[in-house]
């Protein structure tokens, strides 16, 4: 596998300072896998993407070269997919494209977690998405937005539901032939078995209304939903005993 799905991109501070107040110089995209969505132009494993005001002014390899020429602003995009930000892969040949002379409307999205990233399962672990452009400008730099003074604000905590240790629907839920069982927590973690599996899985969960979201100890996200007295959950339906 080529390095560009396993670096993280470079986030100067200078460069977010030159963002905010571009004072009409060219942006540059380089080094990203580039999705265009455009049939004729087609999608590159490594490629830069020119921005000139609002429109797109090239597309493809080499244009890196002249960004001195040019006095372009450069955004490291090695180890992001950069591609259209309203892009629509249900319809082809509809949305938006990264070709010369469209709107430089433009997501670039990181392939790996950004530094300091918690690893297992932390809610709020943060977004993919490292820079935004709209309307040819810059309005999201290394996953945040950019504040008036030109640097990164910080991300906004991440609000998760209030867990209620007396909820009604705590308890041990088993499904129809008594294969799962489910058991909420008063202290906001469910404990599954399978089987003859005790602890199957393990981890957090929270009910918001009808639904419970759930986070396991490995790492991933589930949900169900309560309806007619029983819990829907992965194909599963269980009754509470």
């Amino acid at each position: 596998m080529s390095d560009v799905f396993r670096t993280n991109p470079r986030r100067d501070p200078s460069v977010a300072r030159d963002l905010r107040d571009p004072k009409g110089r060219p942006l540059l995209l380089s080094g990203g896998v580039v999705i265009t969505g455009h049939p004729l132009t087609g999608d590159w494993q490594e490629a830069d993407v020119l921005i000139g005001g609002s429109v797109i002014a090239g597309v493809g390899p080499g244009l890196l070269t002249a960004a001195g020429d040019d006095h372009a602003l450069v955004i490291d995009c090695a180890g992001t997919l950069v591609l259209p930000a309203a892009a629509d892969f249900t319809a082809p040949g509809t949305g938006a494209t990264l070709a010369p002379g469209e709107a430089a409307e433009i997501a670039v999205l990181r392939l790996a977690d950004a530094p300091g990233t918690p690893g297992g399962a932390v809610p709020g672990r943060g977004t993919h998405l490292d820079v935004l452009v709209t309307g040819g400008r810059v309005r999201l730099w290394d996953g945040r937005p950019l504040d008036a003074a030109g640097h990164a604000t910080a991300a906004p905590p991440e609000d998760l539901p209030d867990h209620d240790p007396a909820h009604p629907l705590l308890g041990l839920w088993i499904d129809d032939n008594g294969f799962v069982r489910q058991e909420l927590l008063p202290d906001g973690r469910y404990d599954e078995a399978r089987g003859d599996r005790p602890s199957a899985y393990q981890g957090r969960y929270w009910i918001n209304g009808n639904r419970i979201d759930y986070l396991d100890d490995l790492g991933f996200w589930a949900f169900g939903e309560f309806r007619d007295g029983a819990l829907h959950h992965a194909g599963y339906r269980f009754t509470r005993r």
